[in-house]
């Protein structure tokens, strides 16, 4: 036995239409449910436009003068214009033919779609969610479109429900792939670019900031759940966006775009970007990919004990131990674990998805408390065989 969780809808991304369900995300001692349906309202401002200039005229004696009107710039001094060449115009221009739109076309009420992904390998191979290839795993299609329009079926080469990340092929060679970052080297306050294809729009870039990093959320769907150990952004994201990179300031992928919490509205059931996506980072999803497209499976770690969910205190209590699990001996029934390699753990999720940040065979260390005694030991973590 390894860890346990019953399913519980957080949130979940489905792709469009109807549009990815968004997420739930989770922050300690706050639960946010993500409803996203089908939105493809627009709302227009009260004028048009307003003229660049005012017309001289006189108000209660004191007169204004005209404004003149903005000078346009000569066709030869437009050209001569040069971006920075960090600019998030440079990025897109290079980034963009990297990025691809995904069509699902699958089984099941929530079937069909589209989300995103990206190209990681000139050989045709391209990362994005699993609740983006999940609709097709089972006798759907999946087709690629690139962003010269043209489009390739692909298949699924793997899947990892845990991460939330799929692997798909397609049938080309000397496709331009992504550079990928250090979600390790991300700090709070970079500079953040997502692409994707957002309610269906294709290579569309929103940027912003990396609001805040190594945030539990849990994400999933259609019965299966994924802890993530997420990078937060304000970088506007949507439903469709799922499976697109996030990118650092020099254009480098930090992480994948997966899941947003949104308001709902009351009325319409529908919601929106409110500046909380959460993207999965790159460097765990770089292992799992290279496993997947290695083996067709991949691996998760577990730390091997089964988790109290009804435990309301602070940290994750341990209610059953695996046998010849990697915990056996060293933690029991009942305690409670506060730290894992120094980092606080204020419930069971936040122990999960730190625990899934670090691969397996990696030896941590896990402060907890026996009645009222606090120890100290130190765990290798074993592995688990992904579902997918």
């Amino acid at each position: 036995m390894s860890e346990q969780f019953p399913p519980q809808v957080s949130f979940v991304e489905p792709p469009l239409p109807p549009r990815p369900e968004p997420a739930l995300r989770r922050g300690p001692g706050m639960l946010a449910v993500v409803t996203v349906a089908t939105v493809v309202s627009l709302i227009v401002g009260g004028f048009a436009g307003i003229a660049g200039y005012v017309i001289g005229r006189s108000i209660e004696g004191e007169s204004v003068a005209a404004v003149a009107p903005a000078q346009e710039l000569s066709a030869e001094t437009a050209a001569a214009l040069v971006r920075d060449p960090g600019s998030i115009a440079v990025i897109a221009k290079s980034v963009l033919p990297s990025v691809v739109s995904i069509l699902i076309n699958g089984s099941g009420r929530d079937g069909q779609g589209s989300g995103s992904g990206f190209v990681i390998r000139p050989d045709g191979y391209i990362l994005t969610n699993n609740h983006v290839a999940a609709p097709a795993a089972n006798g759907g299609e999946l087709t690629v479109e690139f962003s010269d329009g043209s489009r390739e079926p692909a298949t699924i080469v793997g899947r990892n429900t845990s991460y939330d990340l799929a692997v798909l092929k397609v049938d080309r060679s000397g496709l331009p792939s992504v550079v990928l970052g250090d979600s390790e080297a991300v700090n709070v306050g970079d500079a953040a670019i997502a692409i994707g294809a957002p309610l269906g729009l294709e290579g569309t870039v929103t940027a912003g900031i990396i609001s805040s990093i190594d945030r539990p959320v849990r994400a999933g769907g259609s019965g299966e759940m994924a802890y993530i150990n997420a990078i937060q952004t304000d970088a506007a994201i949507n439903p469709g966006n799922s499976g697109g990179p996030l990118l650092d300031s020099a254009g480098r992928v930090i992480g994948v775009n997966s899941a947003i919490a949104t308001l709902v509205s009351a009325i319409t059931g529908e919601g929106g970007s409110i500046g909380l996506g959460f993207a999965i980072p790159i460097n765990s999803a770089k292992r799992i990919s290279e496993e997947l497209i290695a083996t067709g499976d991949s691996q998760t770690p577990i730390i091997g004990v089964t988790l109290d969910k009804t435990f309301t205190g602070i940290g994750a209590r341990v209610a059953e131990i695996t046998v010849d699990g990697p915990a056996q001996g060293e933690l029991r029934q009942g305690d409670v674990i506060t730290k894992l390699n120094g980092r606080a753990i204020d419930d069971y999720t936040e122990l999960v998805v730190t625990i899934r940040s670090y691969s397996p065979g990696e030896e941590i260390e896990v402060i907890f408390e026996r009645g009222s005694q606090q120890r100290t030991a130190r765990v290798t973590l074993g592995s688990s065989k992904a579902i997918g």
